[in-house]
């Protein structure tokens, strides 16, 4: 037989997915792969029990159906102050990872470079490879997960055509200040670089902190794709829905390659989200509000456990530093934290490019008995160490 694919050769499956699977196997609470077990918004659930009984089971325009297009633009609209033309600069995809993977074909050619800041979502190297580019890693340093403008200038330098940025950032949980998105900007202006964004976790940010749109800095409106997805804002990661805003000569682009991926996101779900999409501004600030009170409940916890780990500044993960526990690999640390002591959590290896075994990542969103559950199964991590 002849060989397959050589730019899939090096893929391993999804580390997130597989700790969920491993969570099953040994009935752990899952604090690995970052979905809520709580229910969305009524309004919404109750709009999707209409919607099954109403005329949307047939294809949706390939990039959104209209009406589900106009709520989007006029939300984001609302909260970027840029304004957004629903007919030309949106597509709905399938979830973010879609969004970003067209994002990225849309942008790349083969032999492009790209540059990803490292610890990184996990789709994010994987997306650049399938796209034929390098990507060029710029390292987020722990614990506080800043980056160095002169090492992110470097990559520019050696060629980047394009970065991602994480904004609020998964796994680290950092909000980038208006200064360091100042010196991004500059720095794609400069070198005549996209900066491709994912901005899933916009409405889950901490202490005062607000989430600045890249897209509204002066000169970045036609080097942003803005990669979006409703799964976290509304706690319906299961409906997959996701989308770009770009400008009208991107977006026409990313289009095309989105209908030969997946012709189109679901139209049932579309019509059922709208009323989620026209909430007012108490839905969001109370949505930060109530994971910025998970994560202190959390982050009590492993302190009174004695586990050392950073302070997330938005979306709802946390890195826990076990370098005490005298494991060579953070990946069996995790098996073991699974089948003993009943805990899920992914290893931190799978987000750094950097030769790094120190941390773990678990997350908050969870019912708080589910969170006092893990906290309570916590209390025998001891056992883990060597």
């Amino acid at each position: 037989m002849r060989a397959l694919s050589n730019r899939t050769s090096t893929f391993t499956d999804s580390v997130i997915r597989r700790m969920t699977r491993i969570c099953n196997q040994y009935g752990a609470v899952n604090l690995s792969q970052g979905f809520p077990d709580f229910d969305p918004p009524k309004a919404i659930t109750d709009r999707l029990a209409e919607v099954a009984h109403e005329d949307f089971n047939q294809y949706a325009i390939t990039w959104g159906a209209q009406n589900f297009r106009e709520a989007l633009a006029a939300k984001q609209e609302h909260f970027s102050g840029q304004h957004i033309d629903p007919n030309s600069q949106i597509v709905v995809t399938c979830g973010s990872t879609e969004a970003m993977m067209a994002a990225m074909m849309t942008v790349v050619n083969p032999g492009d470079r790209v540059a990803v800041f490292s610890p990184f979502y996990e789709n994010y190297g994987a997306d650049t490879i399938l796209s034929g580019a390098e990507p060029i890693y710029v390292p987020l340093v722990p614990p506080d997960y800043h980056f160095d403008a002169d090492v992110l200038e470097e990559a520019f330098r050696q060629g980047a055509k394009a970065l991602i940025l994480c904004n609020p950032s998964n796994p680290c949980g950092r909000v980038f200040t208006r200064e360091e998105l100042t010196v991004i900007a500059d720095l794609a202006k400069k070198y005549d670089a996209y900066v491709v964004t994912d901005e899933v976790y916009e409405h889950i940010v901490y202490d005062g902190r607000r989430h600045l749109y890249l897209q509204s800095f002066p000169g970045m409106e036609e080097r942003t794709i803005v990669c979006g997805s409703l799964s976290k804002t509304y706690s319906i990661t299961g409906w997959r829905l996701g989308y770009t805003i770009a400008s009208p000569g991107i977006t026409e682009r990313i289009r095309k390659v989105h209908d030969f991926l997946t012709v189109g996101a679901a139209a049932p779900l579309q019509e059922a989200v709208i009323p989620g999409l026209k909430f007012g501004d108490d839905y969001y600030e109370g949505l930060a509000a109530e994971y910025q009170r998970k994560r202190d409940l959390f982050l009590k916890g492993l302190d009174d456990l004695g586990l050392v780990h950073n302070v997330p500044e938005g979306a709802y993960y946390v890195m826990i530093d076990v370098s005490s526990f005298g494991y060579e690999s953070d990946l069996a640390l995790c098996e073991e934290l699974a089948r003993v002591v009943k805990v899920g959590a992914v290893p931190g290896s799978s987000f750094f490019h950097e030769p790094e075994n120190r941390y773990i990542r678990m997350h908050f969103a969870k019912k708080d008995e589910t969170l006092r559950a893990a906290l309570s199964n916590l209390q025998d991590i001891g056992k883990l160490r060597r």
